[in-house]
């Protein structure tokens, strides 16, 4: 059963990680606590070449890492300057193994849930398709939420994807996607969305909510336990009433 969870704040993004804790904290059978960054916390030696190591250098390939010198001193540097980190995939599992070795013993056990929120963008291989997918979070011990994730792992609406098309047809190049955001219709979220710590609180419940029971996600689209593969979807699940299925609004409705 987990007693304690302990949120960790993602500075370079606007996710109000404090926000999470009062709306999460009254829901669930432990006490909730904020900390400072996961990744200065609980920085370890080898936590930049890890990171290295966890490295996506391709979509198709399911081989990671690159710890070339420059890749590691990069990582290095992303630690530093988190602001400074950007357009890297790295593999979640093997991100998830990092920090989880990077925690003090007596925090790994399951009665202490640890959920960084990271400026990272995490994925997972697919073995039916034979290729990354970005994610949102990735459950366990710690249960880690990307805030770039949440922008770009669910599937915008197939016009964001024509228009995309058809500038690169017209000018060669593609276009920057603030243009595309502002052009084209449809329920998505963009980077720095004022809609981002909203809808990060179902994810933060998930992670709690798999350790309690097993289930990592529910099927019903109208929940916040629901694991969301498209834009809409994300919208109705955590943007909407109602906040959660009937089935989990007996476990973790306030009202």
């Amino acid at each position: 059963m987990v007693d304690t969870v302990v949120l960790y704040r993602a500075p370079s993004t606007v996710a109000d990680v404090e926000a999470v804790r009062d709306w999460l904290e009254p829901r669930i059978d432990a006490a909730v606590s904020v900390r400072g960054r996961f990744l200065d916390a609980h920085r370890t030696d080898d936590l930049a070449e890890r990171f290295a190591e966890a490295r996506v250098p391709s979509p198709y390939d399911r081989e990671t890492g690159n710890t070339m010198l420059g890749t590691i001193r990069y990582e290095e540097r992303a630690l530093e300057n988190p602001e400074r980190e950007g357009g890297v995939l790295y593999d979640g599992v093997q991100v998830q193994r990092a920090l989880n070795s990077a925690l003090p013993a007596d925090e790994r056990r399951l009665e202490t849930l640890h959920v960084p929120v990271l400026d990272r963008a995490i994925g997972t291989w697919g073995d039916h398709d034979g290729r990354w997918h970005k994610r949102v979070n990735v459950l366990g011990q710690p249960a880690l939420v990307s805030v770039p994730g949440l922008y770009e792992a669910p599937a915008k609406p197939e016009a964001y994807y024509k228009e995309k098309q058809r500038h690169a047809l017209l000018s060669g190049d593609a276009p920057p996607r603030e243009v595309l955001e502002n052009q084209v219709e449809g329920d998505f979220l963009i980077e720095d969305d004022p809609r981002t710590t909203d809808a990060l609180y179902g994810y933060a419940l998930q992670a709690v909510h798999y350790l309690e029971t097993g289930e990592a996600f529910c099927d019903r689209e109208e929940c916040r336990l629901f694991n969301a593969h498209y834009h809409e979807d994300l919208f109705d699940a955590q943007l909407r009433e109602p906040a959660f299925c009937d089935d989990h609004a007996a476990l973790y409705a306030t009202d």
